[in-house]
């Protein structure tokens, strides 16, 4: 919940001037206005390498839900990308599984791509169940989803305890849980899940972007206040892209 629309087109306009350069067919970019914003950013960055997302959608295409946004609403506008199971979603808002996964087949339904968020809290790491807790995410989450659109599925690994605490899982602490989502996307989907992107979220920065992306199962980032910053959020893209350069 930051940025009026105003705000949020001096940050897309500037964001659309620094990364001009980034070739989208080595490295996405994707930004998430608040709903307000949509519309606005869309024009902005229509001609641009950067693409447009939304932050949550309802699942139903349409009826008596008050306040509620549903995905053709979103598809028109522009976008491409939803977030789905976000951990603020999750905490705040207590969805469970079930209403996930009953949005991610809304957003595959119309052909857009679900950003696919799961992680555990710090009490749930201390407890030892962090892999319990991402084995019942997954599994529930894309519980009926068929191989045939899963290669739209983007996972994010977003350790709750690292999510604007200024704390991040140091790069082996992510790729060891990354590397678990990947094998539990095999047992789902088989080799499918070797193209599927994981992404990590949790207090990126561009100080640690360059070692998070050097681990073999992190395929890009998840960002949440250094976005907020148009010098940080271009620099961590730059730090990435010029490692998915190297590694292509």
């Amino acid at each position: 919940m930051h940025k009026t629309i105003k705000e949020a087109i001096i940050l897309s306009s500037e964001l659309k001037r620094q990364l001009f350069e980034i070739d989208p067919q080595i490295l996405e970019i994707v930004i998430f206005p608040a709903f307000t914003a949509l519309s606005e950013v869309a024009e902005v960055i229509y001609d641009s390498n950067i693409k447009l997302g939304a932050q949550n959608v309802h699942w139903e295409k349409e009826g008596a839900f008050t306040g509620e946004i549903c995905v053709p609403m979103l598809k028109e506008i522009g976008c491409k990308y939803i977030i789905v199971g976000h951990s603020e979603r999750r905490s705040y808002f207590k969805e469970d599984d079930r209403t996930i996964n009953k949005k991610l087949k809304a957003v595959l339904k119309e052909g857009l791509f679900p950003i696919f968020c799961v992680g555990e809290t710090l009490e749930e790491r201390e407890k030892n169940i962090t892999f319990k807790v991402l084995e019942k995410q997954v599994f529930q989450g894309l519980e009926s989803i068929e191989s045939l659109g899963a290669e739209k599925i983007v996972v994010a690994y977003e350790p709750v305890w690292a999510i604007g605490t200024g704390k991040t899982a140091t790069p082996l602490i992510a790729q060891e849980a990354q590397a678990y989502i990947r094998e539990l996307l095999r047992q789902l989907y088989g080799e499918v899940s070797a193209t599927m992107r994981i992404l990590y979220g949790g207090s990126v920065k561009p100080e640690n972007i360059k070692e998070l992306m050097e681990q073999p199962d992190i395929d890009g980032a998840l960002v949440g206040g250094a976005s907020l910053d148009p010098l940080s959020f271009a620099n961590i893209v730059k730090y990435a892209y010029s490692i998915k350069k190297c590694t292509d």
